[in-house]
């Protein structure tokens, strides 16, 4: 085990075997036979899994259904024994792996708060003194004095997760338990969230790579029971992203791996000028050196943030009319391509972008192979806060149910913002007008 004192999960060749029985009967005769011999199929959940994870990190872990992310948590949670293996945790878990895991339907959300709260090592004291902030936090009205096996899912996981919130936990795991919140609660879990990543250890299991690449600095890759991958949220994501599509196309089309070194300079600095521009979006183009797939089929060769007159000036300021050219050459006849852009913050959340789809699934335009096209998406410049943005950029040729990525390109562009003021949310628009005055 690892002796490195910030390590909190260490899990060490970590394996989880099931027996799979056909008949209900070959249980008893496994019983008889005493290891002579086997009545049973070998199902391995998990094979020789290793990682350390360290005091106040927040690792995301991904993979498809079946990969074996909730098995793991559980064994990290100790609801069930490793097969093989061992885990060592530092300090209080607190865990959200199954919708209502560990309610009993015949208690009121009351009583089930109580009997959480002391499976989580909280006394009764403890648990009375803080129920009202958890009846508070998970908002469920006078439902909270009703058995659970009334509620709707929403209302399940609003109280398990308003119990361990409030349960001074070290370590917290998270198994895609936001999926069935309304809005507000999602809000709610997130500056909880937020909050608890400033002082404990968070794992966190979804399917929704922009949320792990949001909340996590590292991210683990199952497949199969094993690790695949292992390192920053982004790159594992991405990695993580081209292996789904590649299952879902098969035979189809070959995704062709791109991976150079991403480069992604600090924002520069802005410079004097006799006019204090808001904000300074300076487009850096990285078709070069960006990272994605191809199968071969088409290939984007220009990716340009302009003004609407088609220049290109060194800096743009927000709130401008600009467009987005992409350009793109046809290897292979293409019978309705699309081409299509997103504009992701530095965690690799969604900001912005669009796509021809629109266009082209009124008016499908075959493209010969040879033949070279583009798409030119005009907008107002939103005002971005500081910091460098990557463009993605793909080419796909079908409709919106049945399509092909022909080239994805994560970093097709690279824009470094410099700003003068703070702006709040993650992008700004241009106000017009703003006024305040007392009325009465």
């Amino acid at each position: 085990m690892s002796s490195d004192s910030d390590v909190v999960i260490s899990v060490r060749n970590l394996s989880k075997r099931y027996e799979i029985y056909d008949r209900p009967r070959d249980r008893l005769l496994q019983m008889f036979a005493r290891g002579r011999r086997q009545f049973f199929r070998e199902f391995w959940a998990l094979r020789d899994v290793s990682f350390d994870i360290r005091r106040g990190e927040t690792v995301g872990i991904i993979g498809r259904n079946g990969s074996g992310k909730s098995t793991l948590l559980q064994l990290i949670c100790g609801t069930l024994n490793p097969t093989a293996g061992e885990i060592e945790i530092k300090g209080r878990v607190a865990a959200l792996l199954e919708l209502g895991a560990g309610f009993n339907p015949e208690f009121t959300g009351r009583e089930n708060v109580f009997m959480a709260g002391k499976l989580l090592g909280l006394t009764e004291e403890m648990i009375e003194e803080r129920f009202d902030r958890i009846a508070a936090f998970a908002d469920i009205g006078d439902f909270i004095e009703q058995p659970v096996k009334t509620y709707s899912s929403g209302m399940y996981v609003r109280l398990a997760f308003a119990v361990n919130a409030h349960a001074d936990a070290d370590i917290l795991v998270i198994d895609e338990a936001l999926a069935v919140g309304d809005a507000v609660f999602t809000q709610r879990c997130m500056r909880f969230i937020r909050s608890f990543q400033e002082r404990g250890t968070l794992l966190f299991v979804s399917h929704d790579s922009a949320a792990v690449q949001a909340l996590c600095k590292t991210a683990v890759w199952l497949s199969a029971g094993q690790v695949r991958a292992m390192g920053s949220s982004r790159d594992v994501s991405e990695s993580y992203l081209q292996y789904t599509l590649q299952e879902t196309y098969g035979e189809e089309a070959k995704l062709q791996d791109i991976r150079k070194q991403p480069q992604l300079p600090d924002p520069q600095p802005a410079q004097q000028a006799a006019v204090d521009y808001e904000v300074r979006v300076e487009p850096q183009p990285n078709l070069d050196e960006a990272q994605g797939w191809k199968t071969g089929a088409a290939e984007i060769i220009g990716v340009n943030l302009e003004l609407a007159d088609g220049s290109s000036p060194p800096f743009l300021t927000g709130g401008e009319r600009v467009r987005m050219r992409i350009e793109a050459v046809a290897h292979q006849p293409l019978e309705r391509p699309i081409l299509g852009f997103l504009v992701r913050d530095r965690l690799g959340q969604d900001l912005f972008g669009e796509n021809t789809l629109p266009f082209t699934a009124v008016s499908p335009t075959r493209v010969e192979q040879g033949q070279r096209f583009r798409a030119i998406f005009s907008f107002s410049m939103p005002m971005l806060p500081n910091g460098s943005y990557a463009v993605m950029a793909s080419i796909a040729d079908g409709d919106l149910y049945t399509h092909v990525q022909h080239h994805w390109l994560h970093d097709a562009l690279i824009l470094n913002v410099s700003s003068a003021k703070i702006r709040f949310g993650l992008v700004g628009i241009p106000f017009e007008k703003i006024e305040f005055g007392v009325t009465e």
